[in-house]
């Protein structure tokens, strides 16, 4: 079998190889999955390069997420022939791979693989931010910057799905179109002058939550369109700036910062709480509610191509690893 190997932290085409390997028989509790597909995030290049929040043992396999089929089951929690993403560990550059029982979840067998492939992360990042910070009332406004990353376009069809209204700050005018097809309620660009719109749109019902993957500049103009008490959440930092957050913010509109690592709010739940989750962005996937673009498709054979083409700006979605 192949599987991506990298033996040192570095740029991803530099350090990440390609290896055979024997799959190990399995032990109680295991299950070897023949994996589908995988797609490349961020957070995968920056564990590679060695600068996420935390740092693997090497050598060791890359892929946060991913999609496949059970071939080889010694648990009573799955049988040959199960559907299965991964809530935990992984190593998804792999054309098998062997983990404990707990670490995968069971998914619909109608659910498209390459869609599954993409449930871990942004999906359940969306859904988090969006109900585990603040109890929002049925059409209430979200506002986001990023609007058309992964994580943003899963926030407008989650919203949407909970009855919240989105106002979604991207960097250039032809995303628009786009953005408001997918069912955004409001698009502008992030800068000064799109707040003042913000304001007077929202003027009888400030948002109460906003979604910042950028930091700087742009976080701060998602502080000044928030309402008093408001909640701003960072998940990410695009713009590798860092929050200076002018003291009016804290003194007289009195808003919470918080920040959310998606790895660390699955383990403070309740394992029952985090499957149910999975379980209806699963159906709402099936039911065609969710959809993630994929901007291209590799090979694992070519995971060098996939490499630099994830690593490169305006794609239009995920580049996706296809093993099989």
């Amino acid at each position: 079998m192949i599987r991506s190997t990298y033996q040192s932290f570095g740029r991803a085409n530099d350090v990440i190889e390609l290896e055979e390997h024997i799959p190990y028989a399995l032990t109680d509790g295991q299950i070897r999955v023949r994996m589908v597909a995988a797609p490349i995030n961020p957070a995968d290049i920056n564990f590679i390069q060695g600068n996420y929040g935390i740092r693997p043992e090497l050598p060791c396999t890359p892929g946060i997420e991913g999609a496949g089929e059970v071939l080889e089951s010694r648990s009573d929690r799955f049988s040959e022939g199960d559907k299965v993403i991964f809530i935990r560990g992984v190593g998804s550059w792999s054309e098998e791979m062997v983990c404990p029982a707990e670490n995968a979840l069971k998914i619909p067998a109608e659910t498209p693989m390459d869609q599954a492939a993409m449930l871990k992360v942004n999906p359940l990042t969306a859904w988090s931010m969006l109900t585990q910070f603040r109890n929002l009332p049925k059409n209430s406004w979200v506002i986001q910057n990023a609007a058309n990353s992964g994580v943003g376009t899963c926030v407008i069809q989650i919203a949407k799905l909970l009855g919240l209204r989105t106002i979604n700050l991207v960097r250039r005018k032809e995303l628009v179109d786009g953005l408001m097809d997918l069912g955004a309620d409001l698009v502008l660009l992030d800068n000064a002058e799109s707040i003042a719109h913000v304001k007077e749109v929202t003027q009888d019902a400030p948002p109460a939550l906003a979604l910042n993957a950028v930091g700087g500049d742009s976080a701060l103009r998602l502080m000044d369109a928030l309402g008093e008490r408001g909640t701003h959440v960072t998940y990410g930092a695009m713009s590798m700036k860092s929050l200076k957050v002018p003291n009016k913010f804290l003194i007289f509109k009195r808003i919470e910062l918080h920040g959310y690592w998606m790895s660390e709010w699955i383990k403070e739940q309740e394992p029952g709480m985090v499957e149910g989750v999975y379980q209806q962005l699963a159906q709402w996937i099936v039911e065609g509610k969710i959809v993630q673009d994929i901007d291209s498709r590799y090979p694992l054979t070519d995971i060098q191509s996939a490499l630099t083409r994830a690593q490169e700006s305006r794609r239009n979605g995920k580049v996706l690893l296809e093993m099989s």
